[in-house]
């Protein structure tokens, strides 16, 4: 691979207004290793409109960019090249970038570097959903990474939904909690029938966890009538996460046959920061019935 040097002020610059040209022409950029190397070497410039039109062109070059944009996410020192790489690889959105895509999620200590490459994964889509969850499984997986991963999976449950019917049911909790956050536009909108049923599933789930956040998607997603007596039930679940939760989803989609069942819930509720919560959204209930 052909290693990426520097570009002085001046070459940037008039390497940039030449390839600003060609864009505005509708043409390619050259895709020659010294015309991608220079290019690449361009998205270190400390010039943000410049490295746009750099990232722009090597996008215009597309798949013939990827190599020396994964070589360079992988082993630049400079992170401005690696950040730059990463949003460049994703407006390409070639799945051949995503070994590399993945590896510079999980090693690269810049947080930016992580997020855009999570992005790219989502522009890549469907191919990218079974590696995301590999390492959604990993236990080193950071809760900034977990945030990550779900913004990536719900960009692409927007487009295909279809693709998170066998993860809502993985033997992995964490998947299915994943799946669930990923389907919730798509349940919002009832533009997806599967994923509302999947949904309402879940309020079943065998691990508390699931059925905790299956309630708060519940709960700003859906409408009285179409959950509000499953919500109902999971006011007595042996979870105190899941009842809390519970409350809150019905004071959010503000089912007003609920309030009766709150009371009851809250005389004999044991836990008294669960207890809190159900008072608070019966009282919000009271209010607005």
């Amino acid at each position: 691979m052909l290693e990426v040097g520097e570009l002085t002020e001046a070459e940037a610059y008039q390497l940039a207004e030449a390839l600003k040209l060609q864009l505005a022409d509708h043409l390619r950029p050259n895709s020659d290793d010294d015309s991608l190397r220079r290019m690449v070497a361009g998205l270190g410039d400390q010039r943000g409109s410049l490295r746009l039109t750099f990232a722009q062109s090597l996008g215009s070059v597309g798949e013939a960019a990827v190599p020396i944009l994964c070589h360079a996410l992988k082993n630049n020192p400079n992170v401005v090249i690696r950040r730059a790489s990463a949003k460049t690889l994703n407006i390409i959105g070639s799945e051949l970038a995503l070994p590399n895509l993945i590896e510079a999620f999980e090693t690269d200590d810049d947080p930016v570097v992580q997020g855009s490459s999570a992005g790219a994964m989502a522009t890549i889509g469907i191919p990218a959903i079974e590696s995301i969850f590999k390492i959604l499984s990993d236990k080193k997986c950071t809760a900034f990474q977990v945030g990550l991963i779900n913004l990536a999976l719900s960009f692409i449950g927007a487009k295909a939904p279809d693709a998170f019917n066998t993860a809502a049911k993985s033997g992995n909790p964490e998947i299915r909690i994943a799946a669930l956050t990923a389907l919730s536009e798509q349940v919002q909108s009832g533009s997806s029938r599967s994923a509302r049923n999947l949904l309402l599933e879940a309020l079943e789930d065998e691990e508390e966890e699931v059925r905790a956040e299956a309630a708060t998607i519940t709960g700003k997603t859906l409408d009285p009538e179409d959950a509000e007596d499953q919500l109902i039930i999971l006011l007595q679940d042996t979870a105190p996460q899941v009842r809390k939760n519970t409350a809150l989803a019905l004071m959010k989609m503000e089912a007003c046959h609920s309030i009766e069942p709150l009371m009851t819930a809250i005389k004999s509720e044991p836990d008294n920061q669960v207890k809190a919560v159900m008072e608070v959204a019966h009282n919000q209930l009271k209010r607005i019935s």
